[in-house]
This record gives structure tokens, sequence and C-alpha cells, in this order.
């Protein structure tokens, strides 16, 4: 298949890359797609044509969005039904990246993908923009949540764990919080799975969960980084576990974002590798 993938330098499509297996990936973005200009989307889509679009581009500080509400909507909420419908025009289906933030952590287990979404944040409620205009688009389409995403690339929790700890020997982090935390190399995997079970059935729209196996706390992940940190010489740091109330931020987030991952493993045959077997991974390379 050609794939287009949405942004170049992101979390999932730096891991596509790695792994493009017999697909052809094509990579957009700024200044040539720019999610907040539509006319740029749909002059991409018809250019590449591909025979699958990967919605991976997003506007994802989430704190950030608490104050920029209107810019993160055009680019988490509308400009995915732009894609969507520009794929439909040419018979793509469109596999759209959401999040663990659209719904409103007060469950006390793993959500299911029916379960009610109701976002605390300004960011899910764009993510969730995104979700719908895509649903209303008429096109095939994926919609796969994720959660507590890292990878050797980009921004993300386990680098800058491993950059404070060069600097300190304690840090406090919130424990009240629980999670699956998932690789994006993980993630490029799964979305493979489902590139390839399209291309071979014809693609078919759902929601889907894809996380990391297991869960624990951010602290515990702290500690987790750390000490695989240490297998390999890199840095250390102590770590005290705090409630959220003690590190408010702008946003505020899920108390309990654990993704039950059921249904897609039903469906691609894939299910995420244990959670410390994959941050063992990504570990090692980042210290290489």
């Amino acid at each position: 298949m050609r794939i287009l993938v949405t942004g170049r330098e992101g979390q999932v499509a730096q891991s596509l890359a790695e792994q493009a297996g017999g697909h052809e990936l094509v990579f957009a973005a700024r200044p040539d797609l720019d999610l907040a200009i539509p006319a740029t989307i749909e002059a991409v889509v018809a250019r590449v044509h591909p025979d699958l679009i990967v919605s991976a581009a997003a506007y994802t500080a989430v704190d950030k969005a608490e104050s920029e509400p209107d810019l993160a909507m055009a680019i988490n909420g509308e400009a995915p039904g732009v894609l969507a419908r520009a794929g439909a025009k040419i018979g793509a289906p469109i596999l759209y990246l959401s999040t663990d933030y659209v719904f409103d952590g007060s469950l006390d287990r793993p959500w299911r993908e029916d379960d009610p979404v109701g976002p605390i944040s300004a960011y899910g409620a764009t993510k969730l923009a995104g979700e719908q205009a895509v649903q209303a688009s008429g096109a095939p389409h994926a919609i796969l949540r994720l959660a507590w995403v890292y990878s050797p690339f980009g921004n993300n929790f386990v680098k800058t764990m491993l950059r404070l700890a060069e600097t300190r020997d304690a840090l406090n982090v919130v424990e009240d919080q629980r999670g699956c935390p998932s690789s994006a190399l993980d993630i490029a995997t799964a979305i493979l799975k489902i590139a390839d079970a399209w291309a071979r059935d014809g693609a078919s729209s759902g929601v889907y969960h894809f996380a990391g196996t297991g869960e624990t706390d951010w602290a515990g992940f702290a500690r987790a980084i750390f000490a695989e940190s240490a297998r390999h010489g890199g840095p250390t740091a102590q770590v005290t576990g705090i409630p959220s109330s003690d590190y408010p931020t702008p946003a505020r987030r899920p108390a309990n974002s654990r993704l039950d991952c059921t249904r897609f493993a039903e469906t691609f045959g894939y299910r995420a590798p244990a959670w410390q077997d994959s941050l063992a991974v990504v570990v090692e390379r980042l210290l290489d």
C-alpha cells in the first residue's frame, strides 16, 4: 500500500519510518501540509493519491491547548475531517490516532471502546472532535486511541526523566494517575498490522484501543526507567511519589488512563509486549 502519514518528526511517524515493511510510506508536513490550512491538506492527498492515510500529526501541547483552544481545535478537531473527506474522494481509508484524554478518568477499570467519553481538558476535547469528524466523513476509518506514548524520538516522559537525572539526585513524580506506558515502536507495528489487514481484506470502520500491556503510575514508570538506565550505566535518581495536587498543571489529566486493548488483539492478532519489555528496548537505544 502507499500510505500517506501526516507529520515527519513525531514519535509515531519516525517509528513508522523504521518499520515500513513492504509498504510505501509518504510523509507530509509543513509547509507542504499544514493542518491549520485545509487547502494544503486536500492538495497533498490529491497529489500523493494514497491507498491509506495515517493521521499521526497533532497539536500535542496538552497544557498550552488550554490557552490556544482555537488552534488546537483546528489541528486536532477539524483537520482530521478534511483528511478523511479528501481520502473518501479517492477511496482511501483513514487511520486516526486519538488518545485516552477523550475519557474523564473516573472508572476503576481499564477503558473500553464503548465507554462514555467525557474529556476534562481542551486537548481531550479537540481529539474527541477529531474522532467525530472522521466518523462523520463517510470514509472507512479506524480510530486508534493511545496513551502514555514514549520512544527513542521526540519529547516524552522517558527522555525527560533521563535528562533530569543527569543533574538531580531525587525527583518528585505523580503517583495517583495510572496508565499503560506505550512504545511508539509498538504503535507503529500495530498501525502496520491494520494496513496489512486492510490490504488483504478491505477496510472496515471501528474504534480500537492500543497500549502497552500492563499498568503502572507515573512514579512507578519513572522508577522502572531508572532501573533500566542503571543496568546500562546511565543516569538514575531517587523517586518520591506525590499526589497530582502537589504538581498543578493548566490542563487536568485523567486519573485512570488504562486502556482495554482486547478488541484490537482479537481483530488484528497483535497485542503489545509487556510495557517493561518495550521500555527496556527504548532505554537501551537512548543510552547506546
